[in-house]
């Protein structure tokens, strides 16, 4: 049964940094595009940031130059740095990911909350 848990969320003070990791468990052959998505109050479940097996990162225009997504393909784990953060970033961050266990499915994580607030 695969599984994707997310840790790091929290509160922080504008301008802060928070990073987010998602790991991979259960019956797992590859991991493929990996993402993170984010959900604020009231608001449509919207993309952040993907990463491809090989590396190659795609942002949303808000987030670039502040967020970096990366992964570790030996640990089934990907991260989210977001410096700078902004209240607008506010949202419950939730972890995507391609996975052939070998049948292929996409999966999602249970969400971590993160807070922007002074």
């Amino acid at each position: 049964q695969v599984q994707l848990v997310e840790s790091g969320g929290g509160l922080v003070q504008p301008g802060g940094s928070l990073k987010l990791s998602c790991t991979a468990s259960g019956g797992i052959f590859s991991i493929y595009t990996m993402g993170w998505y984010r959900q604020a109050p009231g608001k449509q479940r919207e993309l952040v940031a993907v990463i491809t097996q090989g590396g190659t990162t795609t942002y949303t225009d808000s987030v670039k130059g502040r967020f970096t997504i990366s992964r570790d393909n030996a640990k089934n784990t990907m991260y989210l740095q977001m410096n700078s953060l902004k209240p607008e970033d506010t949202a419950v961050y939730y972890c995507n990911a391609g996975i052939s266990t070998p049948h292929y499915s996409t999966y999602w994580g249970q969400g971590t909350q993160v807070t922007v607030s002074s």
